[in-house]
């Protein structure tokens, strides 16, 4: 009897006892420069607990566990904690998500908590405390080389740290990234981060450079550079000494932010514009070279278009030549020799295209026009390319000829025929059978009657080899891939300057040629399995990493700015790429 109410008692235990699991912060409205703590907090030793991502906060130090248990009139209590300590990120209202554990098979969850950040607020200083004030010791500067420059005029930005002698910085985490909606940029690389000698608002400070950037505004009007934000992390020293007479540093930690800047862009102006202008902004040289300009039969040669100097030179399209029937033009292979200092592009692009005659003369090749924005005398410049003459010394000669001296002898007929007043009687004449045979029981009836049993045979073959081709599913599939491939390649081509659908055009050609050559479906791809598979069938690795390229610009391409010679460049290397491995792959 005594052993059953112990049961009852028992049981009754476990089932009013309850879990409690819960989160608490030290406090729920704090300044963007105070720390928070939360604990989350259980009576049960729950398993795998599960924190909230902190969205809008930093964790500075945790998780630390304490885990506690009593008896206390024979009664036992636990207690499991686990905590976090938080930097904000951001102002606003943020919510601390829900974070889980489970006991006995069921998962339990926390509440969430709202947590109001307002801007930084003053930290209390104790007044005998004659130690470095943070705020005045560091500070983040964005130095803008123009603010008002025109349009494409390539204008720097640096971005300088400046501290004071007296404290030291151990590390920095950026917090947010400058943005450069409506520019063209590109980063310098700095390799090691120097310390130098400066000003700041009148005073000495030591600072180093962080990042440099080269942009090229690409449209007129006010444009917002968004701030680049750090959190750092800083060695101050204080008013205490150690056992060695040596100032003690405390710990602390700042956010800085260089602020945002305006630049505001001037549009190039309208008045003596050229027709043929096709946005070249800097100083440049323009030069059309032919490979030969004497060539024979079956020869080909090549007619380098060319752009040199300083100025934005991966922003514009080179002007195309043109020239005469007789010479086959082919699509041109772009290339770029350009460097990015902080002064701006430099370098050289070219277009080379390969001509080839088809039937001997003399050939010319029209004078070229190149036109820039010239920003050393804010005035448009023009550069006109010499005359070419091609000279095809054998060959077949051209059908024009023929047909010139045609018209001119059928023109001399007419003229005869206009001034004959009276034709000649026909000496000779063709008699016709007037009573003709009849097509009944004719060789002809007889022959037309036979054809259909004749066909019989080949159409019961013709039918065999369908059923044949209809039953091979998976060569259809690879032979619909491959139709699929060219189709969107093809698709991709007349979609260059339209930036989405070129991309999603190209990739799919890609795809669909893998599908071809691979027999693998779209789900399977993945890097690596294409590089093991192409491999296998034997491609080059040069090849292989083309490829990989492509396939990774098409995805990039869509969320960043791309030019038309960039799209040009893709399908070109799209199309090369695809022609090589038709020919490596086994």
């Amino acid at each position: 009897m005594k052993k059953l109410v112990f049961i009852l008692l028992l049981t009754c235990q476990t089932i009013f006892a309850q879990v409690q699991f819960e989160a608490k912060a030290s406090k729920t409205s704090l300044g963007l420069n105070e720390r928070l703590r939360i604990d989350f907090t259980m009576n049960v030793d729950g398993d795998n607990f599960v924190p909230p991502a902190f969205e809008g906060f930093r964790v500075i130090a945790g998780p630390s566990q304490q885990v506690s248990q009593s008896w206390v009139n024979g009664k036992s209590s636990f207690n499991k904690t686990y905590s976090y300590f938080l930097l904000p990120t951001q102002k606003g209202t943020i919510s601390i998500k829900q974070a889980s554990i489970e006991y006995n098979g069921q998962v339990y969850k926390t509440t969430p908590i709202s947590i109001k950040v307002t801007d930084e607020v003053q930290q209390p200083r104790d007044p005998n405390d004659n130690s470095v004030s943070i705020n005045d010791a560091l500070h983040l500067v964005a130095e803008v080389s123009k603010t008002n420059p025109y349009l494409n005029e390539p204008i720097t930005v640096v971005y300088k740290l400046y501290f004071s002698h007296n404290i030291g910085i151990s590390n920095w985490r950026e917090l947010d990234k400058p943005k450069y909606n409506d520019f063209w940029s590109q980063n310098i690389d700095i390799k090691q981060l120097v310390a130098e000698e400066g000003t700041y608002n009148g005073e000495r400070f030591r600072f180093v450079v962080l990042r440099k950037t080269v942009l090229y505004p690409q449209k007129s009007g006010k444009l917002e550079i968004e701030p680049l934000s750090l959190d750092i992390d800083v060695e101050l020293p204080t008013n205490r000494r150690n056992i060695f007479g040596q100032v003690m540093l405390a710990k602390d930690h700042k956010r800085v932010s260089a602020g945002s800047k305006i630049i505001t862009v001037k549009p190039l102006p309208e008045n003596g514009k050229p027709i043929d202008f096709s946005g070249a902004v800097g100083k440049f040289d323009f030069k059309v070279t032919p490979s030969k300009t004497t060539l024979k039969n079956g020869e080909s040669m090549d007619l380098e278009v060319s752009v040199s100097g300083s100025g934005n030179l991966k922003l514009f399209s080179l002007p195309k030549p043109v020239v005469p029937t007789a010479l086959e033009m082919y699509d041109p292979v772009h290339s770029e020799n350009v460097n990015t200092p902080l002064s701006g592009m430099n370098g050289k692009i070219s277009d080379k295209y390969t001509i080839i005659p088809q039937f001997k003369g003399n050939y010319t090749i029209k004078p070229m026009q190149f036109s820039y924005f010239d920003l050393g005398t804010n005035s448009y410049k023009t550069i006109t390319s010499d005359e070419i003459t091609i000279n095809v010394a054998d060959g077949p000669s051209s059908p024009n000829a023929g047909i010139a001296n045609q018209e001119n002898a059928s023109a001399e007929k007419k003229t005869v025929s206009a001034q004959d007043q009276f034709k000649f009687i026909h000496l000779k004449t063709k008699l016709s059978q007037i009573n003709k045979k009849d097509f009944f029981g004719s060789t002809t009836y007889y022959v037309l009657l036979g054809i259909p049993f004749l066909l019989i045979p080949f159409i019961i073959l013709f039918k065999k080899k369908k059923e044949a081709i209809d039953g091979d599913v998976v060569g259809n599939k690879l032979k619909m891939n491959n139709r699929l491939a060219k189709k969107y390649l093809s698709e991709a081509k007349k979609q260059l300057g339209n930036k989405e659908p070129f991309y999603v055009a190209l990739e799919k050609s890609l795809h669909n040629f893998l599908k071809a050559k691979l027999k693998i479906e779209t789900s399977e791809m993945s890097k690596d399995l294409i590089k093991e598979l192409l491999a296998d069938k034997k491609a080059q690795p040069e090849t292989i990493e083309k490829f990989i390229q492509i396939t990774e610009n098409c995805e990039l391409a869509r969320y960043a700015q791309f030019s038309n010679v960039a799209m040009q460049q893709d399908f070109d290397k799209a199309a090369e790429v695809i022609s090589e491995l038709e020919k490596q792959i086994s």
